[in-house]
């Protein structure tokens, strides 16, 4: 049976290319100023800009202001479009090729050796921190061990952060807000900002890999009570698809670890 041919989806092409391939993959690890990308792919600013645009208008990065420079904006990759995206262009040359499970539908993660250690971190550490860490809690089932704090930590959590994850069952009423100090020092697998003004005064951690999750802040919303807990919802609902992701990328990196431990055993 003669089937006609189709041109290969858009979506191929632009992963195709060398610089928007290298773009990308550095945004699957933290969100970035389009200045620290010119850093660390080595190309001209205009270029890069250019191919930045290009992958916006496809709508696979997005862009937000930051809060600590408004001169500048934040760029991240929005995974879940991505996936939608392949699995549609796989789709379209055999369908068999488009069955898979969506990262941010995944469940379960398994972590050989001792757990791996993330700290989130925040202004006040009243709301994005403390249901992150949360969160990565219940993911997980306790096989990764999350901490949070906040360069200026506030009284207490915000109520409507406790209320935001309740509704999934997860429980916060015991989280205290803590001061980054606490953790000065310590080894992490990673440390994630969720605050761009934290993100810029953040101290440096050996042994840790930084990333940096460029999220509004809800404890800034305004109207009524329930146009604020939506705020909130979405927040965390940002949070459990990032952490999802995380989770797949910490499990596959101790995966490999411990297989080159055993090489060379």
């Amino acid at each position: 049976m003669q089937t006609m041919e189709q041109p290969a989806p858009s979506v191929l092409k632009l992963l195709a290319h060398d610089l928007r391939w290298s773009l990308l993959q550095r945004l699957t690890q933290s969100d970035y100023r389009v200045a620290e990308l010119v850093a660390q792919v080595k190309q001209p600013l205009n270029l890069v800009s250019y191919h930045l645009r290009q992958l916006r208008q496809a709508g696979l990065v997005h862009e937000r202001r930051s809060t600590a420079d408004e001169r500048s904006f934040y760029y991240s990759l929005d995974l879940q479009r991505l996936h939608m995206l392949y699995l549609e262009a796989s789709s379209s040359l055999h369908p068999s090729l488009g069955e898979a499970i969506p990262p941010e539908s995944r469940t379960q993660w398994h972590f050989d050796g001792p757990p791996p250690r993330l700290l989130f971190l925040c202004t006040s550490n009243s709301a994005r921190s403390q249901m992150a860490e949360a969160l990565v809690g219940h993911l997980s089932q306790g096989q990764v061990q999350a901490s949070s704090a906040g360069s200026h930590p506030g009284p207490v959590v915000h109520p409507l952060a406790i209320g935001a994850l309740a509704r999934w069952g997860i429980q916060m009423s015991q989280s205290v807000p803590k001061s980054l100090e606490v953790f000065r020092g310590q080894p992490f697998d990673r440390v994630i900002t969720l605050c761009d003004r934290v993100r810029e005064r953040c101290p440096t951690w050996s042994d840790s890999s930084l990333s940096h999750w460029s999220l509004p802040d809800p404890n800034k919303a305004e109207g009524s009570e329930a146009e604020r807990q939506q705020v909130f919802e979405q927040v965390a609902s940002q949070l459990d698809v990032r952490i999802r992701l995380l989770l797949t990328l910490l499990e596959q990196e101790r995966r490999e670890t411990v297989s080159g431990q055993k090489a060379v055993s």
